[in-house]
């Protein structure tokens, strides 16, 4: 084990954070318009009782970042964990199917995947987790049978108090960041080197942001507004749930 030197984590940071930023604008950019209106209930915005284009295109389009920017930025945060324990540890990017990370300390090796916060996953989607760590254990000891490992599920923020779940341990916030540094104070101690140019880099996407609120405004209304300017709303349950429309 070698201690974590902080300097490491904030030039790591400040190096690869711009690809966090460039992901969310191009995701924003690929967006279209009959892709997210798919995908949203008409009903309940009728039940909100929405009466203009931009309420709904803000909608849609506010939901969209907010669930993809958790993926991307999860994904993002795995790895600046796996780079953090490749530091302390020498652990790696696993190569296993389902596991994103793997390092050895006091002769047991384990194996982790990685996660935002703690409620990722239904019931189905943690069985396949467990799936996973059991079928990595198996081909691990292919090549050394007295293997010691300890499968962990890690997320990045949150808390979980009970972390042995049986078949392996779930850790959260700070415990799963000390539990990859050996740092108890880690946690809270990347939040400041995670603001590097946010300010202007978030200015970027807003400007992005305002072009695709514009744009899909002007869309909708020409698409699901009558003369009048009201919204059709039966034009608009038609193309989001009727039978046989592409």
């Amino acid at each position: 084990m070698r201690k974590l030197n902080l300097k490491d984590v904030t030039q790591y940071v400040e190096k690869n954070i711009g690809t966090f930023h460039l992901k969310r604008i191009q995701s924003l950019d690929s967006l279209k318009l009959s892709q997210v209106l798919k995908r949203k209930n008409p009903y309940l915005f009728k039940a909100k009782y929405v009466l203009t284009a931009e309420q709904i295109v803000r909608g849609i389009v506010d939901a969209h970042i907010s669930s993809n920017e958790e993926t991307i930025f999860g994904d993002w945060l795995e790895g600046l964990a796996i780079f953090i324990n490749e530091k302390v540890y020498g652990g790696k990017k696993s190569g296993i199917t389902g596991i994103d990370l793997e390092f050895d300390k006091d002769g047991i090796r384990y194996i982790i995947t990685i996660k935002s916060g703690p409620n990722w996953g239904n019931s189905s989607q943690i069985k396949k987790m467990v799936a996973d760590f059991k079928t990595a254990k198996r081909t691990l000891r292919t090549s050394n049978s007295q293997l010691v490992i300890t499968a962990v599920n890690g997320c990045c923020y949150g808390r979980d108090n009970k972390p042995d779940k049986g078949d392996h341990f779930k850790y959260c916030g700070q415990k799963f960041w000390e539990f990859i540094s050996g740092d108890k104070d880690l946690y809270v101690e990347i939040i400041e080197p995670l603001g590097y140019m946010a300010k202007e880099k978030n200015d970027d996407f807003m400007k992005s942001y305002a072009q695709m609120i514009n744009k899909f405004t002007k869309e909708f209304s020409n698409q699901y507004c009558d003369d009048f300017g009201n919204i059709d709303w039966r034009k608009l349950v038609e193309f989001n749930s009727r039978d046989g429309l592409q």
